[in-house]
Parts: structure tokens; C-alpha cells; sequence
């Protein structure tokens, strides 16, 4: 199968991926550079830049090529190890881009608390500056919701439909869930405040992505439920939304095209989730039931037939859990974040991105869930019911632990 300009296709992609990539799109341009282009989205992004027509991709991310699911091995991507945190390295992969994709991030609550500034906050500066310094003119940095939620330890967010007008302004008053969303939000205010005639950018943000080859968020739901452990936390109504990682790549793609002096989104924040075409009457789906209907589509008995566990128990554990990894110095997947997410509203109003990146889905949800929920059953399912090791409830997924223990060795080590 080829795109519509005679491109080929990475024979990775899942069916709905591949039909996507033949639909006509508008132009690319022609040398790229995507920071975290071997993560989950960022190796989806770096492929469909390719697909419309980029001459040439830089793919910079600590972790090789070697290490990534369906690597596509095409002359015009050229795959670079380099760290975030190295100045002159991410100077070397961005000179002479004509736009960069920013994805680079230390993400999730798992990793070692020393990581999410230098990674998130300081990488973002590098970036900044190399582009400044080559000339570079466009910057589309991805950012998240989370950096919105006002919380902590004891305050719960409710994100009910709400407009990014609507949500909370930066810098929080009331502090960040975590670290990871106070780190991000400290880069993202670095790159508005970097908006210049000479430098013009955009902040885009997903909402709980997924998709084939997923290495987060499905794989550790999966564990959790094959251990037979994983239950519906609280009463299980909580809508969110999601946002399919093809859509989510399509949004920072045509980001850039609205990119010109002038331009009403240069600095701002948009939210693009697969939006409309969700299950429920609004923009979003009752989080437990797709996730019972994922459970059920890997073989494993369904989340509904079982007993809820009641919020204030796995907030009480929760507690003493962070308490727990506070003093040794690990992060368990039961955690107050964790319960929060999994308890609480999480959904938006998207008519901002769709007016002014003129976004709309090019996946719909109920077709992009199945489509990736036959991908695990055929490609995560056998190696997972194979193995050895499995982390269940209180752990966290391998796929997950491997590019943590990789973006740990190398920032660690240069902050001793």
C-alpha cells in the first residue's frame, strides 16, 4: 500500500493506521526534527511526516532504534541517539530544520524525581536555543492537559468539558499534581515566552493517548487486569476522553502550517482529542467501560463483574503508598496521582483546536479502539502471557520500565 503520493507505507501500521495514511493531506516541510522520535507518538509522528512528503525526518531521542516496536527503516528518516539534556547534541540534530516537533519528555509518574526538570524543563531550553541560534522559524511543542490540573495530595480535579479558556492559567496557584506536570508547564511557559517574529510556536497537547504500539498506557491496564488484581475504581461513571495517537500526530502536524507572523495561535495552547466522534452524546466516553471492553477483548474475565474498589479505600492506600515510595525512593503504580486520573472527569471542549488548526479526527474512536485492541491481542498478548515477569498491580509494565531504566542511566548520570 502506498499514501496518496505513491509514498510507502511502514508495514508496521495496523489497518486503520494504514487507511488513514492514504487519504490526501496538505504539504510538509521538507526537513523536519522530532525530539523523542523514537517514543510512542513521536515514532508515529516522525512516519506520517514521511507519508506527506518530508524530504528528510531527524528522529532524536535517547532511545536507538533498536529498542522501538516496527522500526521503519526508509531513507529519508535518519535516526539519532542524543540526550535532551546535551546542548550540543540536540544543537547538532536541529541545525538546518526547517520546523521542530518538541515530544522529547520524561513522562508518567515513574520515573526518579532528579529526571522531570532536567529532561522537560532544561531539554526544552536546548531546543530553544538551538533553533534560535540555526535560524530555525517554527516550533510545535507538545505539551499536556495535566499541566491545567490544579491538585496535590488532597484535592481531587474535575475537568467536566471544559474549554482551554476555561481551564486554570500558568503558572498554577495551587500546585501541580506531580512533578511531571509542573515540569512541563515550566517548559511550556519557556517556549511562549520564546514567541518572537524570529521564532514561532505552538503549544498542542493529546488527552490520554493511544493506539498500536502503545509502550504506557494500555500495556500497564493489560498487566494489571491479566494479574487478575485490576478492579473499577470508585463508582466507574468518570468520562474522559481520549485521543488516538494518528490523531493526536495529524494535530502537530497541521499546527505548523498556522505558524506565520501574525498568526492568532502563535503561543497558545490547544487540547486535540478524537472529540465528536466518541461514544457518548459529548465529546468524551465512560472511561471503565472501554477499558472493561479492552480487558475482555484480551481474554481476561471482565472488570464489571467484579466488585468496585470504593474511592476513599484506594485513596487511603494511595496515601500510605506515597509514603511508602517517598522513603525508598520508588514509585508504585497504586499511587494518589494514579487514583485521581483513574477516579476523576477527564474530558474536554475542543472547538478551539478545530477553529483555529482547523483539527477534526482522521481516526474515530469506536474504529481506532478496536483497531488497537486487535493489535495487543495479536502483538502484546502472546509475549505478555509468555513471560516470566510480570509486574501486575503493584508494578509496572516492562515495556514501560525499559525506556525509564534508559532516559535514567544517561540523565542520572550526568547530573552525578
Amino acid at each position: 500500500m502506498t499514501t496518496a503520493l505513491g509514498l510507502p507505507l511502514n508495514p508496521a501500521l495496523s489497518p486503520m493506521q494504514a487507511a488513514a495514511a492514504q487519504r490526501s493531506y496538505p504539504p510538509v516541510p521538507g526537513r523536519c526534527v522530532v525530539t523523542g522520535g523514537t517514543g510512542f507518538v513521536g515514532q508515529r509522528l516522525v512516519e506520517m511526516l514521511v507519508e506527506r512528503g518530508a524530504l528528510a525526518v531527524v528522529s532524536f531521542d535517547i532511545v536507538p532504534r533498536e529498542r522501538m516496536k516496527g522500526a521503519w527503516d526508509h531513507p529519508a528518516i535518519e535516526y539519532v541517539v542524543g540526550d535532551i539534556t546535551d546542548r550540543a547534541a540536540v544543537d547538532r540534530a536541529i541545525k538546518g530544520a526547517d520546523c521542530v516537533w518538541h515530544l522529547a519528555a520524561a513522562v508518567g509518574p515513574f520515573h526518579p524525581r532528579a529526571i522531570y526538570e532536567k529532561v522537560n524543563y532544561h531539554g526544552t531550553l536546548n531546543v530553544i536555543e538551538a533553533c534560535r541560534k540555526h535560524g530555525v522559524k517554527k516550533l510545535v511543542m507538545s505539551s499536556s492537559p495535566s499541566t491545567r490540573f490544579e491538585g496535590g495530595l488532597f484535592k481531587r480535579p474535575d475537568v467536566d468539558g471544559l474549554t482551554e479558556d476555561r481551564m486554570p492559567k500558568l503558572p498554577l496557584k495551587n500546585g501541580y499534581m506531580q512533578i511531571y506536570a509542573e515540569t512541563k508547564a515550566m517548559a511550556e511557559m519557556a517556549v511562549t515566552a520564546a514567541c518572537s517574529d524570529e521564532l514561532l510556536a505552538v503549544n498542542v497537547a493529546p488527552h490520554q493517548v493511544y493506539g498500536p504500539r502503545d509502550n504506557l498506557f494500555l500495556p500497564n491496564i493489560l498487566e494489571a487486569a491479566g494479574s487478575g488484581k485490576l478492579r473499577i475504581f470508585g463508582h466507574g461513571n468518570n468520562r474522559i476522553c481520549f485521543t488516538h495517537v494518528d490523531n493526536y500526530c495529524h494535530a502537530l502536524i497541521i499546527a505548523e502550517r498556522q505558524l506565520y507572523k501574525g498568526s492568532p495561535v502563535i503561543g497558545k495552547f490547544y487540547i486535540a482529542t478524537d472529540g465528536n466522534t466518541h461514544p457518548e452524546k459529548g465529546p468524551y466516553c465512560i472511561f471503565w467501560r472501554e477499558v472493561d471492553t479492552a480487558v475482555v477483548g484480551m481474554g481476561f474475565p471482565s472488570l464489571a463483574a467484579k466488585f468496585h474498589y470504593p474511592f476513599w479505600f484506594l485513596y487511603g492506600i494511595a496515601l500510605i503508598a506515597n509514603l511508602i515510595g517517598w522513603i525508598l525512593g520508588v514509585t508504585f503504580k497504586l499511587n494518589v496521582f494514579n487514583v485521581f486520573v483513574l477516579t476523576m472527569n477527564r474530558w474536554f471542549d475542543i472547538s478551539a483546536v478545530e477553529r483555529d488548526l482547523r483539527f477534526e479526527p482522521i481516526i474515530p474512536f469506536a474504529k481506532g479502539w478496536e483497531d488497537t485492541i486487535a493489535w495487543f491481542k495479536a502483538n502484546w498478548l502472546p509475549g505478555y502471557l509468555a513471560a516470566k515477569n510480570r509486574n501486575g498491580f503493584l508494578g509496572i509494565a516492562n515495556s514501560s520500565q525499559a525506556k525509564i531504566d534508559i532516559q535514567a542511566a544517561s540523565t542520572l548520570k550526568k547530573t552525578n
